[in-house]
């Protein structure tokens, strides 16, 4: 029995730690040295930016008001609400009405086409977007100036769609800088990881389409076939013989106060949608955080294989690793961050598992299914 442990444990530390040295290498590669000017007499093809909007969270408003901001020189804003009387418009109106120059519009109405409530808010957007690039980006994304740009120079070759992670910043209390380091050096990392490897995957905060690919993938309706709009995008794109891309950079969000029960509820959430979507890569999961390292360093110490100072030396090289990344990348990086990022890996596993038994997923109060319908509720109104 000892013979066999003495073979476990070791790959039991190196897996996850040759898996954690990898993803934070490729993604803090991704932001060494300043970010290169967007290229040169790069073409500035016809875009149309989508921003679903249901409530008005204070954070929202600074990340609406960045969309009239962009610089980019052929852009179409449609702002989308499934019901009139949502708290965002007046706001919107306001900005609509500060910057009349600005090509935005309002768009209201909910055709119950599908089980996913956001992809019924947007679903009107598209059949009105003119755009050669269709971008829908979620309301609290802080969008700089060149994020239009941006998303245009990764179209290149045999790239169908663009997207990008959010970086969770400004967290206001112990419980936003947990969902931060969630966002930010967990999820964000590895994404970024997956890109630099040529296997880019949508993430729902940004999703910028080529017309012609989400054309030939069935258009908006198309994506209800899973849980995600990412997830049935990256599927979409895959099919087509194309690539998901993501941005050389990821852009902002900023994470209100949040309570225990809400970063479960979003952890466990998001985890059921990678579960459903692509329940092989969930199954490796398991290898994110230090605890399979730390059991297999526990077992050879129980035999005398290794002195007792082995496993702080193991969580402190693991934490300063990580916190290094974060740091380089310019990414939230205080001691709060660092505690932040230890309780998100004792959470981990337990999401993981209790993913396999989770119940039905929400979005904004509002429940996410498969299921679809014919119902139509109210018509599209456009201001």
């Amino acid at each position: 029995m000892e013979s066999v442990l003495l073979i476990i444990c070791p790959v039991l530390v190196a897996i996850p730690l040759a898996v954690h040295l990898m993803t934070l290498t490729l993604a803090a590669w991704r932001y060494r040295g300043a970010e290169p000017p967007v290229r040169p007499f790069l073409a500035s093809p016809p875009v149309t930016l989508i921003r679903p909007v249901r409530g008005l969270d204070p954070a929202e408003l600074a990340t609406l008001a960045s969309t009239f901001k962009l610089d980019y020189p052929n852009l179409e804003i449609l702002f989308c609400a499934a019901e009139g009387d949502d708290p965002a418009l007046p706001f919107i109106r306001d900005l609509m009405a500060a910057r009349p120059k600005v090509n935005a519009r309002i768009l209201v109405g909910d055709r119950h086409f599908s089980g996913n409530p956001k992809l019924n808010n947007v679903e009107k957007g598209w059949e009105a977007s003119t755009g050669e690039i269709v971008v829908m980006t979620d309301s609290n994304l802080m969008l700089p100036e060149d994020y239009i740009w941006r998303l245009v120079e990764r179209f290149e070759p045999g790239v169908g769609m663009v997207s990008g992670p959010p970086i969770g910043r400004g967290a206001e209390n112990v419980w936003a800088a947990v969902e931060c380091a969630f966002l930010n050096t967990n999820q964000a990392r590895w994404q970024l990881a997956a890109d630099a490897l040529g296997h880019g995957f949508a993430q729902g905060k940004t999703l910028a389409y080529r017309r012609d690919v989400l054309e030939a993938g069935g258009g908006v309706q198309a994506l209800a076939g899973n849980l995600a709009e990412d997830v049935a995008s990256t599927k979409m794109v895959r099919a087509q013989g194309l690539r998901v891309r993501l941005t050389n950079r990821l852009y902002d969000q900023p994470v209100p106060k949040r309570t225990p029960r809400t970063v479960w509820a979003r952890q466990l959430r998001w985890s059921q949608i990678r579960r459903e979507g692509f329940p092989l890569i969930f199954l490796a999961e398991i290898l994110q955080g230090p605890l399979l390292s730390v059991v297999g360093l526990a077992g050879l110490w129980s035999m005398g294989a290794l002195p007792d100072w082995t496993v702080p030396i193991l969580l402190c090289g693991w934490y300063g690793m990580e916190w290094g990344m974060a740091r380089l990348a310019g990414w939230p990086s205080g001691l709060r961050d660092l505690f932040a990022m230890i309780l998100r890996d004792l959470l981990l596993p337990v999401v993981w598992y209790a993913t396999w038994f989770g119940g039905g997923l929400t979005w904004q109060g509002q429940a996410v299914t498969r299921k679809k319908s014919s119902r139509t509720k109210g018509h599209h109104v456009r201001t």
